[in-house]
């Protein structure tokens, strides 16, 4: 069995070793098109954000117009932050990153433009326009209309072959931590993302809101999540030169994350027509995502011990600590909230939206990422992250 060190060493020794130093083919025109898109459709979901905000305080701002109401505005400011801003950043760090930890490129640069446009012009634009007319499902994290879910579906299909299928052709003896989470987080996404959209379309009543409660979480847990952690788990040998603290520590979170975070979505419907069993499934799910978060954030940690120095001048570096720092909080905040004494005084309460908040601004690891792809593009860091 390789140990820790030889697995989670450099992308740079992989090709040094393997292909003589060369480094694969690297889209970086894809990359600057989703980096471009993300900033993009950051701003205008921040700015959807700000009108909903806005109007909690003076409802009549803006007027009574059906395309202005709170809840359309709301909708697409959620979508747009989980589609426009995220999906673009994660797809850009994906072709950056796969083409040095798979040591081959992806597949093909014109499915990659092909999966550029389905992802910005058939599921973000038509989603936004859509909802603002009043094509939506009531569904949290799932307001974009079925017709958008298709394509969504679409997307992660070609993901697989984009991203998934190029470490299947390597026939690499391992993987590094942040390749094992790129494939997890694609293909546990691709499987769950009909269970959350489509199923509770279909089934009726308390059983279809389970289902949809279950993508409210797999939404963070099985895409946000793991693709956030690719980054770190790239960044930090990248940046530090060193290895991460242990292997078996980073695939013990792995598995963890994968078989409990799919269970504790039920946790949203404390004390409702639920069968009390979900919902204690769902608590205890949620005590050992709590558990997850503390192994993985200490494995983390102890990866960057002894880095301030290189810290405190290297950007990525810094978002990726604050990051790491703020997911502890809100892992920890999540748990503690899913427990039934806790959650009769929180519920309904803003702490349920600080704590969704925090997960998306305050985990600032994704902006490590834009850092890194705008510096790899040809300003900054070499082809090693440097």
């Amino acid at each position: 069995m390789t140990n820790s060190t030889e697995i989670a060493s450099y992308p740079s020794e992989r090709r040094n070793s393997q292909s003589s130093g060369a480094l694969p083919s690297v889209e970086y025109g894809l990359i600057r098109a989703h980096v471009f898109a993300s900033l993009v459709t950051l701003v205008v979901s921040v700015l959807f954000g700000l009108l909903v905000a806005t109007k909690f305080s003076f409802p009549e701002f803006l007027g009574g117009h059906g395309w202005l109401t709170w809840g359309r505005l709301r909708y697409n400011h959620t979508q747009g932050i989980f589609f426009g801003w995220l999906g673009n950043a994660f797809l850009a760090f994906f072709y950056y990153a796969v083409p040095r930890l798979a040591n081959r490129p992806v597949l093909s640069r014109k499915l990659g433009w092909f999966l550029f446009c389905v992802w910005n012009f058939a599921v973000v634009l038509p989603g936004w326009v859509l909802v603002a007319a009043g094509f939506s499902q009531p569904l949290e994290w799932a307001e974009f209309p079925l017709v958008v879910d298709a394509f969504v579906v679409l997307a992660f299909i070609l993901m697989v072959f984009e991203f998934v299928l190029p470490f299947l052709k390597a026939r690499l003896s391992d993987l590094y931590v942040s390749a094992w989470y790129i494939i997890g987080g694609i293909i546990f996404t691709m499987l769950a993302y009909p269970v959350g959209n489509f199923v509770p379309e279909l089934v009726p009543g308390a059983r279809g809101a389970a289902f949809s409660g279950l993508w409210i979480h797999d939404a963070v847990g099985l895409f946000v999540t793991p693709f956030a952690l690719a980054i770190v788990y790239y960044v930090i040998p990248a940046t530090t030169r060193r290895p991460i603290f242990s292997h078996f520590l980073s695939m013990v979170g792995f598995w963890v994350l994968f078989f409990t975070y799919p269970l504790n979505g039920t946790h949203h419907y404390v004390y409702s027509a639920i069968p009390m069993a979900a919902q204690k499934g769902a608590i205890v799910a949620s005590a050992y995502l709590g558990m997850d978060v503390i192994l993985v954030v200490t494995n983390l940690l102890l990866s960057l011990r002894g880095s301030s120095g290189i810290a405190s001048k290297d950007v990525p570096l810094r978002f990726v600590w604050f990051g790491v720092v703020s997911y502890l909080v809100v892992g920890l905040q999540g748990s503690v909230q899913a427990l039934m004494p806790v959650n009769r005084v929180i519920h309904f309460t803003d702490w349920v939206i600080g704590h969704s908040h925090l997960a998306m601004i305050g985990n600032a690891l994704q902006r490590a990422h834009d850092e890194l792809v705008v510096l790899a593009s040809g300003s900054g860091p070499n082809a090693d992250g440097h």
